[in-house]
């Protein structure tokens, strides 16, 4: 059954948490009284659309609907969740606070997306504050995972748990914070590390762009996957973290930062920071900036996944979820892929790089492995099949951002040999590429050739004998 969700406010956030509820099957309703409202929530989910499904290697579920709504009681009256991303100011919370509790279904969880505010203060005044609570998302919402739960001793802990079950099932990584505090987790960090900088730039001792190169060169590379206690634990060397506090731990008497202090936010001063960012971006306006950050973002995050850590074992974990379960068909031939071809992909050239036709098509013998059985627990128990040939054929073009879609068809399925026919097509039935797959079943005790375990040749027989009575898929061009 689809679910709904309420987005009251379709700013950078709200227009954010839209994006990946719809993208992930949700049904939508917006309420943002800004007439541009539709304007601006089509050019987030145009660069949400593009990137959020290059992180996975299967599609996402079906996009849901979306309603722009005149009303917040239109919006929420059927909502399973409802998200408040207004601006800042209590008293505007307050207002829409009560509005939705007035309408909201009584199991919604309601959350906010505010950066400062306390849950106990969003709760003021209400008669049933018990569904209320902080999740407050980072930009853009769609690609980055976090969110942080901060609930008030008023919200009930089931709805919590509710929550987080949802930010889960969306791909989120939702962070309990289990005390309520001011500014919560995350921002209390960016505002030590803002402060800071706003001092280097005032005392002329950076600029912007030095101070974005010491973190995206340096250690922003290191937190992006280990975060700040564990990379400090590893610079303790093989002693760890009590060695690490010894040594650097009197330096913190030192006179290295002015965290308690800030500088006023002069004309003059937020003059000079304004230009020297717009120097820093050159000639890119918001639009390409945002392209080229969640690039960046989806090449990281994959490169995590790869290693199956941090955000990328998060996306792993999701992509289990979401990904098809077997149950082929074998009157035709099988969808072994359902994908978006990632922009990590892509070479100099702007189109698919040629070893990458080979890495799909060796993920769709992966997934025909696992539709007769030779799956992660065949291999587990010390039998797979092993490539001893692929070739392929380069038909048409492929870019960063395009749906492909892989049929695979046995040819050969006798003994310890399988042989497969790959076909990749695009959205619109573009033959893009052919693959020939030539495998042999192989014990990964001795590492040599062997026979496949009964259940697994029955069913190889089988697939084999209702592929053969298809047509022969290499009579295609190329």
């Amino acid at each position: 059954m689809t679910k709904t969700a309420a987005i009251i406010g379709g700013g950078v956030i709200g227009g954010g948490w839209l994006a990946r509820f719809l993208l992930n099957g949700w049904d939508v309703n917006l309420f943002d009284p800004d007439p541009e409202a539709k304007r601006k929530i089509n050019a987030v989910l145009g660069n949400a659309r593009r990137s959020l499904p290059m992180l996975y290697d299967v599609a996402l579920p079906d996009e849901g609907k979306l309603t722009i709504c005149d009303t917040v009681e239109a919006a929420v009256k059927t909502a399973d969740w409802v998200q408040e991303s207004v601006p800042e100011r209590l008293d505007i919370k307050h207002k829409v606070f009560a509005q939705i509790e007035a309408f909201a279904p009584h199991d919604a969880v309601i959350g906010s997306s505010t950066s400062g505010f306390k849950p106990s203060e969003l709760q003021e005044g209400m008669k049933r504050p018990d569904a209320v609570m902080v999740t407050h998302p980072f930009n853009p919402v769609y690609l980055l995972p976090l969110i942080e739960v901060v609930p008030s001793p008023k919200t009930s802990a089931d709805m919590v748990t509710k929550a987080k079950a949802i930010l889960t099932s969306l791909g989120m990584y939702p962070l309990h914070v289990r005390k309520e505090i001011d500014a919560h987790i995350a921002d209390r960090f960016l505002e030590a590390v803002w402060r800071e900088g706003l001092w280097l730039i005032k005392d002329g001792i950076a600029t912007t762009q030095e101070i974005d190169d010491a973190i995206r060169y340096g250690f922003g590379l290191r937190w992006a996957q280990m975060g700040l206690f564990e990379t400090y634990r590893i610079a303790g060397g093989e002693a760890g973290m009590k060695h690490f506090i010894a040594q650097f731990g009197p330096c913190l008497k030192w006179p290295w930062t002015k965290l308690m202090d800030v500088p006023e936010l002069t004309p003059e001063l937020t003059d000079m920071i304004a230009d020297q960012s717009d120097t820093q971006s050159g000639d890119l306006s918001i639009r390409e900036l945002e392209r080229l950050r969640d690039d960046n973002l989806v090449a990281m995050m994959r490169a995590l996944k790869g290693q199956d850590s941090a955000a990328g074992a998060l996306i792993n974990a999701h992509q289990a979820q979401i990904a098809p379960k077997m149950t082929p068909d074998f009157t035709k031939p099988i969808q072994s892929a359902d994908r978006m071809i990632p922009v990590d992909w892509t070479d100099y050239n702007g189109h698919m790089n040629e070893s990458r036709y080979a890495e799909a098509f060796s993920e769709a013998v992966d997934f025909v492995m696992g539709s007769v059985g030779a799956d992660a627990a065949y291999i587990a128990s010390g039998f797979s099949y092993f490539t001893v040939d692929l070739s392929c054929r380069y038909l048409a073009e492929a870019h960063a951002g395009q749906r492909i879609t892989i049929e695979s068809q046995i040819i050969l399925g006798e003994g310890k040999k399988l042989k497969v026919h790959h076909r990749m097509l695009s959205q619109d039935g573009v033959l893009l590429a052919t693959g020939d797959h030539f495998m042999l079943h192989v014990s990964l005790k001795t590492r040599r050739t062997c026979d496949p375990e009964p259940e697994v040749m029955k069913r190889i027989e089988i697939a084999a004998k209702a592929h053969a009575a298809l047509p022969d898929p290499r009579g295609e061009r190329g």
